[in-house]
């Protein structure tokens, strides 16, 4: 991509990348397929949701495009500290909420916004929510989003998965919200080349997603236990506490007026808020909560 790149441009690119990541996800399924939800925004722009349900894999999912373009408001200066009169935001967010206990929930955003005074940035990120966390299975992850993050920049990985420990986290429970990833926000190109080679990142990323749920996802043949089932509703109601609290794609979706169904894909199908859950000393359940600490160095569990 050596061209000079705009926001109607990106927005076409994300778009590709949407329908080449549900293709690859509806394959490894095997059995659920994606419907289409075209919408329109009143004040600019609109979107298209892509909707997963009751798959092999995948209980619940969805693939989020989006291109919204519109006034900026009081409410997005103050929340997002944008500046300018108008700005264009377009990306793709992705969730993946897994059948099975034993297979984790997923998480990606890709996204870019610029304003009418001709700045522009990129956000984004992937983290990985085991209801069980193995430490090899994590490491692998890791591994991976390395790989990417050091084809786009060699200091990058150490950065950004920093920035997703302390982002993906709840303070009021002092906790991860998983087993972390990486995150960034408001990489100003300082160039047409650095605008390219970031939009390039944000797209590798995207590609990833599908081989990372496919590395990730275990065949199972034998159904979950009630416990399992009862920690995977306690553990998504967590997701859920992180997404409405903390979350700055929900928070941008709802200042700037977007489409409530689209924001809160998000949700799992089912969660359970359950008093003063404390897990046996040495379970499964315990060992996982030990695990959701900031500052981890997964790769180093392989």
């Amino acid at each position: 991509m050596n061209e000079m790149m705009h926001g109607n441009d990106i927005a076409k690119v994300f778009r590709e990348l949407q329908l080449e990541i549900t293709q690859s996800l509806e394959a490894h399924d095997g059995k659920a397929s994606f419907s289409s939800d075209h919408w329109d925004r009143p004040e600019g722009g609109g979107g298209i949701t892509m909707i997963i349900d009751d798959g092999r894999l995948i209980q619940k999912g969805g693939v989020a495009f989006s291109k919204v373009t519109g006034e900026i408001t009081e409410a997005m200066k103050t929340q997002m500290g944008m500046e300018g009169d108008s700005f264009l935001a377009t990306g793709v967010s992705i969730v993946l909420h897994s059948l099975h206990p034993l297979n984790p929930t997923i998480h990606m955003n890709v996204r870019y916004f610029e304003t009418n005074q001709g700045k522009c940035w990129f956000g984004g990120g992937i983290d990985l929510t085991p209801m069980y966390v193995d430490p090899i299975a994590a490491a692998q992850f890791h591994k991976q989003l390395k790989a990417v993050c050091d084809d786009f920049d060699s200091t990058a990985y150490a950065k950004y998965k920093a920035w997703a420990d302390e982002y993906f986290f709840l303070p009021h429970r002092n906790e991860t919200r998983g087993v972390g990833g990486i995150f960034f926000d408001h990489l100003i190109p300082a160039s047409e080349e650095a605008k390219n080679s970031t939009l390039n990142f944000c797209l590798s990323l995207g590609r990833l997603f599908p081989v990372i749920y496919k590395n990730q996802t275990l065949q199972l043949h034998e159904d979950p236990t009630p416990e399992q089932l009862e920690w995977q509703a306690i553990r998504r109601a967590r997701y859920v506490e992180y997404n409405l609290l903390f979350d700055r794609g929900t928070k941008f979706g709802i200042v700037s007026n977007g489409r409530t169904e689209s924001i809160l894909l998000s949700m799992p199908p089912m969660a359970k808020w359950k008093y003063n859950v404390v897990p046996s000393e040495g379970s499964p359940e315990y060992q996982t909560l030990l695990a959701l600490k900031k500052d981890l160095a997964w790769i180093s569990f392989l």
